[in-house]
């Protein structure tokens, strides 16, 4: 065992890199896993003979199921461990992606989606949870946005590689070999990742289990902070859901290929999420969170125009926006929750994933009364919400020391 065994990580260190790029590793997973279909929404909207916003439960479907599984698998990380849990829902959803794509019809594939959100429950929650009992305080910022980073260039990766095979070969092949990475990701975790130093497992009562999360909505932060990743995610997913039915048609008449290499602005979130986890114990969180979200707010407008280069600055705009945000609510739940971390991490991300299935649908009937200015009116209002309950965030009073 290493020699800081007894010690929380320290950002530099040897294990410090091991952790974040273990970490790292599994984020990306998770995302080309669960998003890796996003580009692929007309595709299956012209395969199956469904309309937008139903496509767009291949997605759904999974955040659904993962948004639910959360609020049990992270008690089961009490018991379990957790890195047995991480690697069980690394592997389990990378075998799942390959199984799916071997299915001939919608409702299968929707069921084996669904099922690989399931599995995918594992992984958010308690590598929050890890981040936030193994590392030193002034090292939580980054690591936690680096993970972010893990999940933005996941998320790039799948939707690009699903992209450019698709139309190379089929939806099912770009598919495929986003579970061949998700699963060469898996192995890289298992052998990275150092075991829990902090964490004693324990013996889970369940019927204390409803006292541990309702704990959490007696704090007058915490309640605020798990609606905040409701309304940013349920934004953010929707540009990128529907955002491919624009550019498909006229004027643009963009390939697949060129629909999924506009997603290599994810690594604007991969770079934004870090950095601003960094800002954010420089400066706190109270005085960064805002701003991030009114970034975002920036970004819609400028996908209002009909031009196409300004179209996806304001998409990177808009990505910087989430993973910037993201990154600052996401630790300051780590730091805010003093007891059933597990817990409030996955109330949290029950709510990022909540978001990006119900609101990322209900983007579709906006999409489809209003074109793309409904998606715009949408996530306006979305995150104006959003930017009122940062401003009262602000104001509070921290229960740790914001570095």
């Amino acid at each position: 065992m290493d020699d800081t065994s007894d010690r929380l990580i320290a950002a530099g260190t040897p294990v410090f890199r091991r952790t974040t790029l273990a970490l790292f590793a599994a984020g990306f997973s998770t995302f080309a896993v669960l998003y890796g279909v996003q580009p692929l929404m007309p595709v299956f909207a012209d395969e199956f003979h469904v309309s937008p916003a139903e496509s767009s439960l291949a997605l759904s479907a999974p955040c659904a199921t993962l948004a639910l599984a959360l609020l049990v698998v992270s008690p089961l990380s009490e018991v379990w461990g957790r890195k047995p849990v991480m690697m069980a829902s690394l592997f389990a959803s990378a075998i799942l992606t390959l199984v799916a794509v071997m299915v001939p019809g919608w409702y299968g594939f929707l069921a084996l989606r669904a099922l690989t959100g399931f599995a995918a429950s594992g992984l958010p929650a308690v590598a929050m949870a890890y981040l936030s009992e193994e590392m030193d305080a002034r090292a939580i910022g980054l690591s936690m946005g680096l993970l972010i980073g893990g999940n933005a260039l996941g998320g790039m990766v799948g939707r690009l590689v699903a992209g450019i095979i698709t139309d190379y070969a089929s939806w099912r092949v770009g598919l495929g070999t986003i579970g061949v990475l998700a699963l060469v990701a898996a192995v890289a975790f298992a052998a990275l990742l150092p075991p829990s130093r902090r964490f004693q497992a324990r013996r889970m009562a369940w019927r204390e289990v409803p006292g541990s999360f309702g704990g959490h909505f007696r704090d007058p932060g915490l309640p605020w902070l798990f609606v905040e990743p409701f309304l940013l995610m349920g934004g953010f997913v929707s540009v990128y859901n529907y955002i491919g039915f624009r550019l498909l048609d006229p004027p643009f008449s963009l390939s697949q290929t060129a629909i999924g290499a506009i997603f290599v602005v994810y690594l604007a979130g991969t770079f934004s999420s870090a950095a601003t986890g960094e800002i954010a114990t420089r400066l706190g969180r109270r005085r960064v969170l805002w701003l991030a979200i009114l970034l975002g707010l920036a970004g819609i407008a400028m996908t209002a125009s009909d031009n196409l280069a300004l179209i996806i600055a304001g998409i990177v705009v808009v990505t910087m926006s989430f993973f910037g945000a993201h990154s600052v609510a996401s630790s300051w739940v780590g730091r805010r929750a003093l007891r059933h971390r597990a817990q409030a991490s996955s109330t949290y991300l029950c709510a990022y994933y909540l978001g990006s299935s119900v609101l990322g649908t209900a983007g579709g009937w906006f999409f489809a009364h209003s074109g793309w200015t409904g998606i715009v009116v949408f996530f306006a209002s979305l995150y104006a919400l959003a930017l009122v309950i940062a401003l009262r965030l602000s104001r509070l009073a921290p229960l740790q020391p914001e570095g």
